[in-house]
């Protein structure tokens, strides 16, 4: 393997690109891989592990011993390249075209260039896209959001976490300590100042996100989402794959963790199964597996199956709405411990919480003497024993008819399969096992939609202004939920969380935080009149 470090590469307005380039021995030429993210390709030197979440390349060597050179691009502002980091700008974005042009112009490179890489990797991957320059031949995105207010910022409209550990962590620790200590580099730039300047879907957000132009994207695109990132990348996935108009395909891995995402990413076996065959296909020419492959396909959660389809979501599916009620589950120690009904109570009655609720510990969850109990201080509505196996696939909602004693509310909802438990064990007031299916968020406020973008069982909130709530007025408010495909066993039962917050204990890296002057009480109806209601696309069951 040939290594060319730093190389620097002009920009338009004078700026120089950082590069280093990683290719086979000989003249070649060679198809080119373009990753371009801000921490650092000296960092590549450190193992790809889950502990350093940025290490998101993929096999480097593995793909040039396979006939690929592979180029790796500080991006501007970071490691050894000029100017200032301005997160995903609109120079950033064109920095991308002229790197790929240099590219593809090389002796070396048979004038082929595509996208590789996760995460940052893939977000920079949608603006090659959407930019189209000459020498883009494909784009292998994995794991890749396209939205950064919804996904990043403020998911649901809510502050969220993420970015701040993000900034801190990922960029200006790695930029400022990489791994050979040779050109440290501090981040000047005061991102979280940004985003708390910019609270709402402005064109500080529209310029840095590509879902408002992946129907420029015209070459082929393979788009490799996870199931354990609905957090934060997977509806980029899915979004990317049916906004495109070339060639695509859509594959949903099962991989348990955010973190094994990572590992299968530096797997060759990953490589050989999934994104080799693409590549071989879109710039060598050869034919491969990729051609043969299924327009849609995913790991069924809670199985070991894998479907096939030719569309996301598949054919068939239909919604079911489970009712919110009134009267005991009696399965689960909550606030409430309500229950999920087949049909519209016609006496629901209403269910009332306060917040911060005293017993919070770490954001909504509650200790007791055997650790944290994350079900005990919000709201619950369990469903009975499933008689038969329910398998669900695509998009749901939460409809919730509620009031507050405050001009805002915040919804956080899970939606998750509560395992069987013998009665002596819930006699003994031991907390049922159970797995997170899928999640929404809302900021009530952020009620205007966008019926273009939206459809019955994903609406779409556009984010872009606040309209307060009169204090004690009803408000029929529909959540979305993030997508999914799960498979429900017989002897579980389906329950919904709600409550104006979450944890980092539950959701990590992707929880939200919780503002000081938060505090009040929400009412949720459900009743004849109101039906707030769970609503799962049902593909089976």
């Amino acid at each position: 393997m040939i290594e060319q470090k730093d190389i620097h590469v002009a920009m338009r307005d004078g700026v120089k690109i950082a590069l280093r380039v990683y290719r086979p021995e000989g003249s070649g030429p060679f198809p080119a891989l373009f990753a371009a993210s801000p921490y650092r390709y000296d960092n590549n030197e450190l193992p790809a592990q889950p502990m350093f979440l940025w290490r998101e390349t993929g096999p480097v060597e593995w793909y040039v011993s396979q006939g690929y050179a592979y180029v790796h691009a500080d991006v501007r502002g970071s490691g050894f390249s000029g100017g200032v980091y301005r997160f995903l700008d609109r120079e950033e974005q064109k920095d991308l075209t002229e790197l790929i042009e240099w590219i593809g112009t090389q002796r070396w490179c048979n004038g082929k260039v595509g996208g590789i890489g996760q995460s940052y990797y893939a977000m920079t991957q949608w603006f090659m896209g959407i930019e189209n320059p000459p020498h883009l031949a494909c784009l292998g995105l994995y794991d890749g959001l396209n939205d950064p207010y919804r996904y990043m910022g403020y998911p649901g409209g809510i502050e969220g976490n993420f970015l701040p550990y993000w900034f801190n962590a990922s960029v200006r620790v790695a930029n400022l300590y990489p791994a050979n200590k040779q050109h440290p580099r501090p981040m000047t730039y005061d991102m979280l100042l940004d985003v708390q300047q910019h609270p709402l879907y402005d064109d500080y957000w529209k310029e840095r996100a590509a879902v408002e132009r992946l129907d420029r994207i015209k070459v082929p695109l393979f788009s490799i989402g996870v199931w354990s990132k609905q957090d934060l990348h997977l509806d980029g996935n899915i979004r990317g794959y049916h906004a495109a108009k070339g060639p695509k395909k859509l594959v949903i891995t099962g991989t348990p963790t955010a973190f094994s995402s990572a590992i299968d990413f530096a797997d060759i076996e990953f490589h050989k199964k999934y994104l080799l065959p693409f590549y071989d296909m879109y710039l060598k020419g050869a034919k491969t597996s990729h051609a043969t492959r299924a327009n849609v396909e995913y790991v069924l959660k809670n199985s070991t199956e894998t479907r096939s389809f030719e569309t996301w979501p598949p054919p068939g599916v239909k919604p079911r709405s489970f009712y919110l009620a009134q009267g005991s589950s009696g399965s689960v120690a909550s606030l409430n411990d309500g229950t999920l009904v087949d049909a519209a109570p016609k006496d629901g009655g209403a269910t009332t919480y306060s917040y911060p609720n005293p017993k919070w510990v770490v954001g909504t969850v509650t200790f007791t003497p055997t650790g944290p109990d994350p079900a005990r201080g919000v709201l619950t509505f369990t469903g009975a024993p499933l008689a038969a196996e329910l398998e669900i696939a695509g998009h749901g909602k939460v409809v919730l008819h509620a009031s507050t004693t405050r001009d805002d509310m915040d919804f956080c909802i899970k939606v998750s399969e509560q395992f069987a438990q013998s009665p002596e064990e819930r006699a003994k007031g031991v907390q049922p096992r159970y797995a997170i299916v899928t999640k929404g968020w809302l900021r009530a406020s952020h009620i205007e939609r966008d019926p273009k973008r939206g459809t019955e069982m994903c609406p779409w909130y556009t984010h872009e202004k606040e309209t307060k709530l009169a204090s004690g007025k009803v408000y029929a408010i529909e959540v979305p939920l993030e997508p999914i495909a799960h498979i429900f066993k017989p002897g579980s039962r389906i329950r919904l969380e709600i409550a104006p917050g979450d944890s980092m204990i539950t959701d990590g890296l992707f929880s939200h935080i919780y503002r000081p002057d938060k505090i009040g009480s929400d009412t949720i109806r459900h009743d004849a009149a109101h039906p707030s209601a769970l609503v799962l696309p049902m593909l089976r069951g």
